[in-house]
C-alpha cells in the first residue's frame, strides 16, 4: 500500500510505500502517521537538474537546459578495451574486489602525474577518487561545513553544489561577479562581513555563465584566501575544454594557499559521465578525515570503474580525444553564438565563453525567463531559466543554454524555434 504525505516544499508531498496494511499496524500504533524526514530534507523538493534531464527524455524537445556532452564522440572503442583490460583474467578478481576508500594507488599515481603536467603540482598521496565530482562537493560540504556555518560562493553559481551545502544545513551567501568571474575586492568584504567556513568558486568556464576568472584575479582570490586564512573549493570540470585563449593555472597552484585548498576534477567532461569518477586534491592533513568520511558514504568508489579508468590512462590517448571534442564542441559554440543576436530579443546580452560548455543570457527589461521556457516549450525547444542558480536574490530575466549536445544543423533547428517563441513578445 502507499501513502501520500504532505511535506513542506514539496509539491503534492512524498509518496510512502508501506510493506502492507497487516504489518503497518503492527509497526505503529493505531491512528499513528508515519514520521516525516529529517528536519534538513523537508524543505528539499525535487532536484532542478532532475526535472531538467526530465525534458530531455521527450524525444520531441531540443534541448539545451542540461549539460549533456554529445555521447557521439564517446571514446568507445577506448573504453571498452579498457574494461576488457580490467576484467582479464590475471586482474579480475582484485578489480570485482573491495578497494581502499581513497582509491587505488596506480590510478592515483596516474592522475597526479596528469595534474602535475598540467601546473597544479600534485603527489598520490594528496588524491582521493570520489563518485563523481558531485560526490567531492558533498564531501566538501561533510568535512567543512557546520550547520549555520557560512560559504561564499558566486552569483550566480552552480545549482548543484548549492544543494549539499544546504542540506547539511549551511548558509550559502552570494558574492558578486562581473564579465571577469568574481570581483576580488567584493570576496573581500564578504569574507570581513560573514566569517565564512569556506569559498566556492568554478573559475574556470563558469557552469552557468561561461566566465572565466582572468589571471591577476586569481592572484588576487589567492591573496585574500590566503591573509583571510579561509577554505577555498576549486571546483574545475571544465579547464580542459577550451577553445580559445590561453591556459591559466588553477587558483590551488599558487604557493601562498598551499594547505588550504580543496581541488575537484571529473571524469565526466573529458571522458563520459555515465562513469561515475571524479578526484579531490586536498592537504595531507586532511586526508585521514576524508577518507574516513568517504568510507562512511560509500565504502570506495567502483574498483571495476577505477581500474577501468587506469588502463585508459594507459592504453589510450586521453590528450588526443580532448582535442577532437574540443574541436567539435567549439563549432557548436560558435553556431550557437552566431545565431544569438536573431534568436534573442532586441537589447539581450549573453556571453562568450573561451571554453566549457555552457552561454549565459539575460533578456532585455519586462521579459521573464521562466514565462519565456512555457512558450519555448510549445515550440519544442528548452532552455534552463537562470533562477536556480543564484544562492539569494534571482535574475528573473536570466537563462542558461549548452551548446555541446548537438551537432550543428540541430543547434540550428533549436536556436529557429527559439526565436519563433521570442516573437510571440513575451513580457
Amino acid at each position: 500500500m502507499t501513502r501520500r504525505y504532505p511535506i513542506a516544499g514539496i509539491a503534492g508531498g512524498v509518496t510512502v510505500r508501506c510493506m502492507s496494511g497487516r504489518d503497518d499496524d503492527r509497526a505503529r500504533p493505531p491512528g499513528a502517521s508515519t514520521p516525516l524526514p529529517a528536519a534538513r530534507v523537508r524543505g528539499l523538493g525535487a532536484s532542478t537538474l532532475v526535472d531538467l534531464l526530465a525534458l530531455t527524455a521527450r524525444p520531441e524537445i531540443l534541448s539545451f537546459a542540461v549539460g549533456l556532452p554529445d555521447p557521439r564522440i564517446f571514446d568507445v572503442a577506448q573504453l571498452r578495451a579498457a574494461y576488457a583490460c580490467a576484467l582479464a583474467d590475471d586482474v579480475a578478481g582484485a578489480n570485482l574486489q573491495y578497494s581502499a576508500a581513497e582509491g587505488m594507488w596506480p590510478l592515483r599515481e596516474a592522475l597526479a602525474a596528469r595534474l602535475t603536467a598540467r601546473g597544479l603540482a600534485t603527489e598520490p598521496d594528496e588524491l582521493l577518487i570520489t563518485t563523481g565530482s558531485q560526490q567531492g562537493l558533498t564531501l566538501v560540504a561533510l568535512m567543512l561545513l557546520d550547520p549555520g556555518s557560512t560559504i561564499l560562493v558566486e552569483d550566480p553559481t552552480y545549482l548543484s553544489a548549492l544543494e549539499p551545502f544546504r542540506l547539511v544545513g549551511a548558509r550559502t551567501v552570494p558574492v558578486a561577479t562581473d564579465e571577469d568571474g568574481v570581483i576580488p575586492q567584493a570576496l573581500d568584504a564578504a569574507i570581513e562581513a560573514h566569517a565564512p567556513a569556506a569559498v566556492y568558486l568554478v573559475p574556470t568556464f563558469a557552469n552557468p555563465t561561461g566566465r572565466t576568472l582572468t589571471g591577476p584575479r586569481r592572484r588576487e582570490v589567492a591573496d585574500i584566501v590566503a591573509r583571510r586564512g579561509v577554505w577555498l573549493v576549486e571546483d574545475d570540470p571544465y579547464a580542459e575544454l577550451r577553445y580559445s585563449g590561453q591556459h591559466l593555472l588553477p587558483i590551488s597552484a599558487a604557493s601562498q594557499v598551499q594547505g588550504q585548498t580543496m581541488y575537484l576534477g571529473t571524469f565526466s567532461k573529458i571522458g563520459c559521465p555515465g562513469l561515475r569518477l571524479g578526484w579531490m586534491r586536498v592537504p595531507r592533513a586532511v586526508m585521514p578525515a576524508l577518507s574516513s568520511v568517504k568510507q562512511a558514504a560509500d565504502m570506495h568508489t567502483s574498483s571495476i570503474d577505477q581500474a577501468a579508468v587506469l588502463a585508459y590512462l594507459r592504453d589510450a590517448d586521453l590528450d588526443a580525444h580532448i582535442e577532437t571534442v574540443r574541436g567539435v564542441y567549439a563549432q557548436r559554440r560558435d553556431v550557437m553564438l552566431a545565431a544569438m543576436p536573431d534568436t534573442l530579443p532586441e537589447g539581450s546580452t549573453w556571453t562568450s565563453p573561451d571554453g566549457g560548455m555552457f552561454l549565459w543570457a539575460r533578456l532585455p527589461p519586462g521579459y521573464d525567463a521562466t514565462t519565456a521556457l512555457r512558450v519555448a516549450l510549445q515550440e519544442r525547444v528548452a532552455f534552463v531559466p537562470g533562477a536556480p542558480f543564484y544562492a539569494d536574490a534571482t535574475d528573473p530575466r536570466t537563462l542558461r543554454m549548452c551548446f555541446v549536445t548537438y551537432e550543428p544543423s540541430v543547434i540550428a533547428e533549436g536556436m529557429a524555434r527559439l526565436a519563433r517563441a521570442f516573437r510571440a513578445r513575451l513580457t
